[in-house]
């Protein structure tokens, strides 16, 4: 059997690559990654019966973006062609997010007075208001306060995106004492009361980056359809969190946080996982619709909360449901367990994971607006029509 990369394909078939990948989604096609997890490889005798044929028809419409930004692999992403695990083990999350956005080193600062604006925003919101919610509230205030939003120009949107990430953070009430001198070390202040260990920070920083972008998400075709409209960042961002907070998506972290509550010790970890399975429940924190054989991102972020608390008994319950997940042959975990774990381990309090996906996935976003504002066209996705008949 030969095998032909992407490029070839492609130009054997004489489609853009991006509808390439469309006609493997939609399972026209069949594909196997390079050994080193960076290239798609085609069977050549497939790619040409496929030319001889024709292109597929009576498929239902599908919607296909390209896009620089991240590249999907066999069980992690790379950011604009860099492994996204190397950099979560020696990186920053704010260089990272410059890296997505193609733009130079800058100041991470919040705005003074919409910062101000934004915490007394909050002032009149319950106590026990999950950060998720809180955020939504920030970024409108940040967006109203901020004169230069419509400036829609990559260097303009960066700026703001510095400005818009540290005041999400800044604006979040503050419980104890965090780390002035990065992002998440003044993210970690916003989520729990306890002071961080270096290694347990320095996980927080990883699961910043891991999180920062994973190519057409859900939360994240939203963000482009509402840049594509030319909204401004804010405006962006907003739906972005809005989509983020489901249960398929960044909120699965939240359900993964509530399992681990469960299993106050591992030997509750079977009866956990059992009774949503006999509920017919997802069980949050495992399974991927990319990932079928592993999440690279969640078992790098598990070793390093091991790393960092060695024998903790929360980081063992979380273990006790692994065991069990995998005595019931069910799927393997996911970036949202090891955020849950993350936070169990370190004290964090309810909701802490869902608002670290956001605030880092923000970047992301970002970045993906920034495609859509220069390309300047609409996305317009067609429905494939199912209903009575019309005249």
């Amino acid at each position: 059997m030969e095998w032909i990369d992407a490029a070839s394909a492609a130009e054997r078939l004489g489609v853009k690559p991006a509808t390439l990948y469309a006609y493997v989604s939609r399972g026209v096609l069949k594909r196997r990654h390079s050994e080193d997890g960076r290239r798609s490889l085609f069977d050549a005798a497939e790619i040409e019966r496929l030319a001889r044929r024709g292109r597929p028809r009576g498929q239902p419409p599908e919607l296909v973006i390209e896009s620089a930004i991240t590249a999907l692999g066999v069980d992690r992403q790379y950011y604009r062609g860099l492994d996204a695990i190397d950099l979560a083990r020696t990186g920053t999350f704010e260089s990272t997010a410059e890296w997505l956005w193609s733009a130079p080193a800058g100041e991470w600062a919040s705005d003074p007075a919409a910062l101000d604006a934004a915490v007394t925003a909050q002032r009149g919101l319950s106590d026990d208001l999950l950060p998720l919610d809180r955020l939504q509230v920030i970024t409108t205030v940040l967006g109203a306060s901020d004169s230069l939003r419509y400036q829609l120009d990559q260097e303009s949107v960066a700026a703001t995106g510095r400005r818009l990430i540290s005041g999400l953070v800044d604006a979040l009430p503050a419980l104890g004492a965090g780390d002035p001198g990065s992002l998440a070390g003044r993210l970690w202040g916003k989520v729990c009361p306890d002071p961080p260990t270096p290694a347990l920070l320095h996980a927080l920083q990883s699961a910043m980056i891991l999180l920062a972008d994973h190519e057409l998400a859900a939360s994240t075709l939203a963000a482009r359809v509402a840049a594509s409209a030319k909204a401004d960042p804010y405006a962006v961002v907003l739906t972005g969190l809005g989509v983020l907070g489901g249960p398929l998506h960044g909120g699965a972290s939240y359900g993964a946080e509530r399992l681990l509550a469960e299993v106050a010790e591992p030997g509750q970890a079977a009866r956990a996982v059992g009774d949503r399975v006999r509920r017919g429940e997802r069980i949050p924190g495992f399974g991927h619709s990319i990932y079928k054989n592993g999440d690279a991102r969640g078992s790098l972020l598990l070793d390093l909360v091991e790393a960092a608390a060695p024998g903790h008994e929360r980081l063992a319950a979380a273990r006790a449901v692994l065991v069990e997940m995998r005595r019931r042959r069910l799927p393997e975990h996911n970036i949202d367990l090891a955020l849950a774990t993350l936070g169990a381990v370190a004290g964090m309090i309810p909701g802490a994971g869902e608002a670290i996906f956001a605030v880092s996935r923000t970047a992301g976003w970002l970045a993906h607006a920034m495609e859509e504002y220069a390309k300047g066209s609409l996305l317009r996705l067609r429905a494939a029509y199912t209903g009575p008949p019309h005249a």
